[in-house]
């Protein structure tokens, strides 16, 4: 099991985000529209998973906005921002702030991607929230790019982030 900071505080999560080169497992996801979905049956070039404890906090915002900054305009990547939030506040939000380049999903109703993926943090004030995290996968759901962040508080690395997905576009 490992272990993200809060402000410098360890908190438990769930097991270990998935490394590089391997396939990434499916889970369902709930949409806005409160549909249920897959990760194997979404159909782009590239896919980018970012979780987030809530879109209600600053630091999880910023990083939302910039992530639909950042892929502005690159073709054939879905990107995905999953929390723990319901999908009323998640669509309120996005509409609110008009995201045209990421989509936020649901991991409220079955929890299988913090399960699943090791990010669901089991202790602390934050219990039962996501950690932070960014994987980066392929058409085939192979991992690329796999980064759990230190601490709730930092923001995830875009530069590398973006590097892999315009090398996985090009390809």
């Amino acid at each position: 099991m490992e272990t993200v900071n809060l402000k410098g505080f360890p908190v438990p999560i769930s097991g270990e985000l998935p490394n590089e080169g391997i396939t990434a497992e499916d889970f369902c996801y709930v949409q806005n529209n409160l549909n249920e979905f897959h990760l194997h049956d979404l159909e782009a070039k590239v896919k980018v998973l970012v979780s987030v404890p809530s879109l209600d906090t600053n630091i999880c915002q910023t990083e939302t906005r910039k992530f639909n900054e950042k892929l502005n305009g690159m073709e054939g990547v879905k990107t995905l921002i999953i929390s723990k939030d319901l999908p009323f506040a998640q669509k309120r939000f996005c509409e609110t702030e008009g995201f045209k380049n990421v989509e936020s999903v649901s991991d409220y109703r079955y929890g299988d991607y913090g399960e699943d993926f090791g990010v669901l943090m089991t202790d602390g004030a934050l219990k039962g929230l996501l950690a932070r995290s960014v994987l980066v996968l392929d058409s085939n759901n192979k991992i690329h790019y796999s980064e759990l962040v230190e601490d709730i508080f930092m923001e995830p690395d875009y530069d590398a982030v973006i590097s892999v997905v315009e090398e996985l576009i090009s390809k």
